[in-house]
């Protein structure tokens, strides 16, 4: 399909009932193709769009129609990754999208066969966006033999000190957002992956990315699934684990991919050491995460697109409107959403910036607002990606590293993130016990530094 981008592609070739329900995430909804063999859609997945339940517009509740007049434009995501995203990260870490049309009836039909299976929890905030008339196909990298892992691992590093306030400074450069931004959801009675912190998984440290994987695991089990940090899919159904430990059979499939036959089928699932299945999951990830590039080359773009913080992109802000006679509007207000001109233009000065060395070594300038809003948005759509650990049955070849769900952010959220990060902090701020997250890129940085000042002293 590579080769195909002019071909029209019409998904109503299938039956709603060949699409198979795989996950869901705030604005999109997957399905995997499990129907009868077909040369386009064999092997693909299928992502669509979701509508809030209070968003649903006049037009999706018109009469059904094929919608025939102005065609409409291809998913954002698909113009994003050929724009941006590709010039960022290496293809052959990103999975092919096409687009693919869609009649309404047809989208009807899945949303309708497609409930049974969603959470509640995503019921009842939406639904899928059946005014729409295209959608994205992907790779399917969780169906077929063997077993993959989604790992979602949020941000990568800790802020620059040079823009932070001196309330948010001792905050912010020991404790990573995440592991604060854990501590806030867990005091509101959400479920979040409490122990685990992406500066481990991120480290490029053994002891410490097994910490993580850990972390990712005991959150898994204890959640029944629910955080979305770690997900766990086996011949392309995604595993539910339960807390009980008397009640095993869900983890079963999983078993059976990490022990060896024989070893496997002489156990009976009470003696099924959960301890020793968590080892083992682990031993498999392990080698892929410490040899792969991306974990590293994602902390970095994430760190070099958010060198002020949103503090210091507020303080920007503030600035910039320092001359208007009321209070500067908030953060991202009045601001448009790049077009894809725009966000060309965008990378080719970030690529520009980091040559020189300037994104964060100068005090950053008003008529640089935008692009200081634009990098910040870039660096949410890393912030927010997952990784998929296509994992071979045994004694395959190894794992297949691939990023996903790269959404490009609209700019009217920047306000809502900087309030978000304000009731962080603030919320943080009492805790009893604060946890100390370890940077390794600023460990590596003052080392190096050390050595260098032993070489010239010597």
């Amino acid at each position: 399909m590579a080769d195909g981008d002019h071909i029209r592609v019409r998904v109503a070739q299938t039956s709603p009932q060949d699409w198979k329900y795989i996950s869901e995430g705030g604005s999109t909804i997957v399905f995997s193709y499990a129907g009868p063999p077909h040369p386009t859609f064999d092997g693909t997945a299928l992502r669509l769009r979701k509508i809030a339940h209070e968003d649903v517009s006049a037009k999706d509740k018109a009469p059904l129609t094929d919608g025939a007049g102005e065609e409409e434009p291809d998913d954002p995501t698909i113009v994003f990754q050929q724009t941006v995203i590709q010039r960022l990260i290496s293809p052959e870490y990103l999975p092919y999208l096409h687009s693919v049309d869609i009649e309404r009836e047809w989208l009807i039909r899945l949303a309708v066969q497609c409930e049974t299976y969603r959470p509640a929890e995503r019921c009842v905030r939406g639904r899928i966006d059946v005014s729409r008339r295209k959608g994205v196909l992907a790779p399917d990298l969780i169906s077929g033999d063997g077993w993959a892992v989604e790992i979602k691992p949020k941000w990568g590093f800790l802020p620059s000190p040079t823009y932070l306030s001196t309330t948010s400074y001792p905050i912010k450069t020991k404790t990573c957002h995440f592991c604060m931004h854990a501590q806030l959801k867990k005091a509101m009675g959400q479920h979040t992956a409490l122990g685990y912190c992406p500066l481990d998984l991120f480290s490029g440290v053994e002891a410490r990315i097994v910490r993580a994987l850990r972390a990712l695991w005991d959150a898994w089990i204890e959640t029944s699934g629910r955080v979305n940090n770690l997900r766990i899919f086996v011949e392309g159904h995604m595993l539910k684990p339960t807390f009980d430990p008397c009640s095993l059979g869900s983890l079963e499939p999983l078993a059976r991919q990490l022990y060896p036959r024989p070893a496997f089928e002489s156990m009976s699932l009470p003696s099924l050491d959960v301890t020793d299945l968590r080892d083992r999951f682990i031993t498999a990830l392990l080698p892929t995460l410490l040899q792969t590039p991306v974990l590293n080359t994602l902390a970095s773009i994430q760190r070099t697109l958010d060198p002020l913080d949103i503090e210091g992109l507020a303080a920007l802000w503030a600035r910039a409107h320092a001359a208007e006679p009321t209070a500067p509007p908030p953060l991202g207000s009045g601001a448009v959403d790049p077009t894809p001109e725009e966000w060309a233009h965008f990378v080719d000065s970030y690529h520009a910036m980091n040559l020189s060395h300037d994104s964060a070594s100068t005090q950053p300038q008003v008529d640089k607002l935008r692009y200081y809003c634009l990098a910040y948005l870039l660096s949410a759509s890393f912030k927010d990606c997952s990784l998929i650990l296509r994992m071979p049955p045994s004694r395959g070849p190894r794992a297949g590293v691939t990023v996903i769900d790269l959404d490009v952010k609209s700019i009217v959220r920047l306000g809502k993130w900087e309030q978000m990060d304000r009731e962080i902090v603030r919320s943080y701020a009492m805790a009893e016990a604060p946890r100390r997250c370890i940077d390794q890129w600023n460990v590596d940085v003052q080392e190096g530094r050390r050595a260098k000042l032993l070489l010239f002293s010597s």
